[in-house]
């Protein structure tokens, strides 16, 4: 495979038609190298516009889905981000690249631990890896500009937006297969919140968020 040849259809044939038009984003999926972060078995499928398995039933999201993320979230050289789901630490890789800090939990061990080598072997250091459920107890205990989660809830809860700083954003996708949406919350002031509703996509749930999810939306 022409690895560069593959990164630069992905961008131009999956990422960009897909409203991704974000100058800085686009060059961020051309230097994060995404098949760094795949497992080893799905290699060949690090630019396709595919879900990659990870274990545990959970799975890379699609490039596409990645970048209409990081574009939602507008991230900044002076924020601190928040990010639910390690999975593979490609995500957290994107955000450390885009931004002043990055917290990433994750629920899984093993995938807290190998996202720790992979961008170990990027060269960033602006991360800190977390193995905890943030659905009912981890909490770093402070306010973020961004906060990304990567997994979907079947309602509405506010325990993610309650994080976010004054003028933070929150990208979270909402709903169960096939009816999910992704939405932007931002804290306008101190209680006051705007969610505007981005496109529809699919993702799995969080791990835990059928049984925690009862404010609806």
């Amino acid at each position: 495979m022409n690895i560069e040849q593959a990164r630069f259809n992905m961008i131009e044939q999956q990422i960009r038609p897909w409203d991704v038009l974000d100058q800085t984003v686009l060059t961020t999926f051309g230097f994060i190298p995404r098949e760094a972060f795949v497992p080893d078995a799905w290699k060949n499928l690090a630019f396709a516009d595919v879900e990659i398995p990870l274990g545990h039933d959970e799975t890379m999201m699609h490039p596409k889905v990645e970048a209409r993320l990081l574009q939602a979230l507008n991230v900044t050289p002076d924020d601190n981000c928040l990010e639910i789901g390690t999975g593979s630490g490609f995500v957290t890789a994107c955000l450390a690249h885009l931004s002043k800090h990055v917290d990433s939990v994750d629920i899984h061990e093993d995938f807290t631990r190998q996202a720790e080598q992979r961008l170990l072997d990027s060269g960033l250091k602006n991360y800190s890896l977390h193995t905890g459920d943030a659905l009912r107890s981890w909490s770093s205990g402070q306010l973020y500009n961004v906060i990304a989660v990567t997994g979907a809830l079947p309602n509405y809860l506010p325990r993610f937006e309650e994080q976010l700083a004054v003028g933070g954003r929150l990208f979270i996708v909402i709903g169960t297969a096939p009816a999910q949406h992704a939405m932007l919350v931002t804290r306008q002031a101190e209680g006051e919140f705007t969610r505007q509703m981005l496109f529809e996509t699919g993702l799995k749930p969080l791990l835990g968020a059928v049984t925690e999810s009862r404010f609806v939306f």
